[in-house]
């Protein structure tokens, strides 16, 4: 599984901390420990306290990249502070996220490809978060058209069901666990899937046992990238063995030790 790393985010104080005091050293140091822990690609988010946004973002995309070489994530409701961050990405990059809504569509889709990022779309649009799988297929089916339209590389596209909190969602978790499966089928080459992995236990009291057991069942449905902790060692140990019970790592006694190891020499 493709794991983008969710820490540098300014909805951590320390993190929104440093964005406001420019503090480049923590920054780098929270990058290279995602990363060492196994994270492939690094979400970078300026968080809500941010007064600007704009500029924020595009120096904590220089701030890791001068540290790491990791594709990054950029991770903001303003197109703004998304193209300014593009514009300064010499490393792979994505675009996290567009809705449904064809203003949005018309929006990131162009400019997704005028910067050759990856864009992760949310199966969501003005009517709210869809309360069923048919909802979800309906807005996938839309999004997957827009794409079309765009000229828009299907393998650079990444189909998020939008994960609910299972305190008030409970009913809903099996329903995306299928739609995860459900969206490979509906073009060819099928689309990628990716999950923001911590929304499912907002608000629970064992959140590392809810994110764990729920993203390792999703990657037995195909779930192709997640956006999550990497320093939750439990979580990731968990989904080493989960490659190695779908049989997309080979077996060792010390298949732990071996698949990150293998991860480092990529």
């Amino acid at each position: 599984m493709f794991i983008i790393g969710e820490l540098i985010n300014g909805m951590y104080k320390s993190v929104a901390q440093a964005i406001q005091a420019k503090d480049a050293a923590f920054i780098k140091k929270l990058a290279h420990d995602q990363l060492a822990a196994g994270a492939d690609a690094l979400d970078l988010n300026t968080g809500p306290a941010s007064k600007d946004q704009v500029s924020d973002l595009a120096w904590l995309v220089q701030t890791v990249q001068a540290a790491v070489s990791a594709p990054l994530c950029l991770d903001s409701t303003k197109s703004a502070a998304i193209e300014a961050g593009l514009k300064v990405c010499q490393n792979p990059s994505f675009i996290n996220s567009t809705t449904a809504d064809d203003e949005k569509m018309d929006l990131y889709f162009p400019m997704a490809k005028q910067f050759h990022a990856g864009l992760i779309a949310l199966t969501i649009d003005k009517k709210g978060i869809p309360q069923d799988k048919d909802r979800r297929l309906e807005l996938a089916a839309y999004i997957l058209d827009a794409a079309s339209r765009h000229a828009f590389p299907i393998q650079d596209l990444y189909l998020d069901p939008i994960l609910m909190p299972i305190n008030v969602a409970q009913n809903q978790l099996f329903a995306i666990l299928e739609v995860i499966k459900d969206f490979k089928m509906l073009v060819s080459p099928a689309p990628k899937t990716v999950l923001g992995l911590s929304n499912i236990s907002q608000g629970s009291s064992d959140r590392h046992l809810v994110n764990r057991t729920f993203c390792v069942m999703a990657q037995a449905y195909g779930l192709d990238a997640a956006i999550l902790d990497p320093l939750d060692a439990a979580l990731m140990e968990a989904l080493i063995a989960g490659e190695v019970v779908l049989n997309k790592a080979i077996y060792c006694d010390s298949f732990v030790t071996a698949y990150k190891k293998s991860k480092r020499s990529c």
